[in-house]
């Protein structure tokens, strides 16, 4: 691996505990990553902005001819480590030290510690979020709340998996030739630098989810990233597993092709609802005529989205690796048990389906959650750690079936609006504050609500989309909504906690998003850019 070692730079101030992730070896380790593969990570970025452009010009998806070979040969990926057989429940939240350990503690099999979408990537959070893991590895962490409540580790914990950020994410604190490094190297490179060697000497191992992942040119990146790091650190190839989030509509088309490119590191694959049906919308932003319904309607069960599911658990069962479901984002109320009854049951019913289908495992965004997602693994998998064996031959998923995006008896309504308008400004201000994981109206949210919510409002907006009580959607009636809904808000929590809120801030940058000429492809990107004003 060449580097240049007098390229890096760090630009912000550390506290004590941040210095101890920030050091000047981590820092060669990235410097190292970037020199190596940064040029290609831009090259790829640039792939998704030609292919885009060829989207816009009529061209449509399909299987790619030029890997045939690879979907029809028969191989499978390298054998999953033993702490990772069973995922039947996997929780995911942020990585702030009172999460993390109660995460460990929640009696899921995997904690998913995320540093992407339910994280607001504050200078501070990221680095911290790392102190955290490294604390949490050596067993080494506890935490005290304001109202003197301790938190401390249990003798059983869940395995351990981390989320980095996306290709598209630089991180602007840290610097090589004056431009900042990928965000996506920075989570990787710390964790793996930190806390590869102490995981494997307590029997686990360094695990990742990768997400928004468009092509399987992008799992090569990541595959070679993975093992010119374990190189540097002396690891043996195939130490670093790697499930990959399939929630982008590219990525749907080369699932054999995305664990091919990483069977040597390959723990699966997942699927994520809201973020696949914002690529959707995103891939076909120019697409004349094609509009979604409210997303309310837009479950696991219509046509497009079971294909794409059913799909993910063919291939990866026929791969040998673990086929995951997607996330439970409710919150138990403490107050009201028929808002409990109702939701848990709905829950109930999405997890039977997953299990049914044939997942081997699924996702929870609250503790209290993880009972009930555990319980009904439980009654299909028994004693055994997952249902990979059981292969889906009589599925036989077509490209159409993938790319026809009917939703019978869908619309678009007047509250379908508002509560994308409500909920997306609700959440920015909750990330410009710094909170990436925001509970709103008993809903654990996250960036990817944020993103088609806007996402569906600039398509409404686009196509002239009508209620089904007749009103157009227009830039005015926007407009018009956000700021109802943000004087709302300023009376539910009064003006002082509404300016330190950034409620203004967040209804500007969503009706910049909401309302542009162009589409922007990523709402994180110009909200980076004021995060730390």
């Amino acid at each position: 691996m060449a580097h240049n070692a007098q390229i890096h730079t760090l630009t912000p101030q550390l506290s004590d505990t941040m210095a101890t992730i920030v050091t000047e070896e981590a820092l060669l380790f990235l410097s190292v990553l970037h020199d190596e593969f940064n040029a290609e990570r831009i090259s790829l970025l640039n792939n998704r902005s030609k292919r885009q452009r060829d989207l816009d010009a009529g061209a449509g998806f399909g299987f790619l001819p030029e890997t045939v070979s690879v979907r029809s040969a028969d191989w499978t990926a390298a054998p999953i480590p033993s702490d990772l057989l069973d995922r039947r429940c996997e929780i995911t939240g942020p990585t702030d030290r009172k999460m993390v350990i109660n995460a460990l503690n929640s009696g899921a099999k995997v904690f998913m510690a995320d540093f992407e979408d339910s994280n607001s990537p504050t200078w501070s959070n990221m680095i911290e979020g790392q102190a955290n893991l490294r604390d949490a590895i050596r067993r080494e962490i506890d935490f005290t709340a304001p109202n003197g409540k301790q938190y401390a580790l249990e003798a059983t914990s869940a395995t351990l998996m981390v989320r980095p950020r996306g290709l598209h994410l630089d991180e602007s604190h840290i610097t090589v030739g004056g431009s900042p490094i990928s965000a996506s190297l920075v989570d990787f490179g710390l964790y793996l630098f930190h806390n590869a060697k102490a995981l494997i000497e307590r029997g686990s191992g360094p695990y990742f989810y990768l997400p928004k992942l468009e092509s399987h040119l992008e799992a090569r990146w990541w595959n070679e990233v993975f093992v010119a790091a374990q190189h540097a650190l002396g690891l043996e190839i195939g130490t670093i597993k790697a499930t990959v989030l399939i929630e982008t509509i590219p990525a749907a088309f080369e699932m054999d092709e995305i664990l091919f490119e990483l069977k040597d590191h390959s723990a699966g694959l997942n699927a994520g609802r809201w973020d696949y049906i914002f690529s959707i919308i995103k891939k076909h932003r120019k697409t004349e005529g094609f509009v979604l319904p409210d997303r309310s309607q837009i479950g696991m069960t219509v046509p497009f989205m079971r294909a794409y599911s059913e799909l993910l658990i063919k291939t990866c069962h026929r791969r040998g690796v673990h086929a995951m479901g997607g996330m439970a984002a409710f919150i138990p109320s403490r107050r009201d048990e028929a808002v409990n009854a109702v939701a848990i049951a709905k829950v109930t019913e999405d997890k039977t389906r997953e299990a049914a289908d044939g997942c081997d495992g699924t996702w929870v965004a609250h503790p209290d959650l993880v009972p009930v997602a555990t319980a009904v693994f439980d009654e299909v998998l028994g004693s055994a750690p997952n249902q990979i064996t059981r292969q889906r031959p009589e599925v036989d998923i077509s490209a159409e079936q993938l790319s026809t995006f009917t939703v019978e008896g869908g619309s678009i309504t007047d509250d379908g609006v508002t509560h994308n308008i409500d909920v997306a400004v609700r959440y920015i201000a909750s990330w410009l504050t710094g909170t990436g994981a925001a509970a709103i109206y008993n809903l654990m949210e996250d960036a990817a609500t944020a993103e088609i919510s806007r996402s569906q409002i600039w398509q409404w907006v686009r196509s002239g989309a009508v209620t089904t009580s007749g009103t157009r959607i227009t830039p005015e009636l926007v407009a018009k909504i956000s700021d109802a809904e943000t004087d709302k808000i300023r009376t539910e929590v009064g003006h002082d906690a509404y300016e330190a809120g950034r409620f203004d801030e967040a209804k500007e940058l969503f009706e910049r998003v909401s309302l542009a000429d162009d589409f922007p492809e990523f709402l994180t990107l110009p909200a980076y850019e004021i995060l730390e004003r």
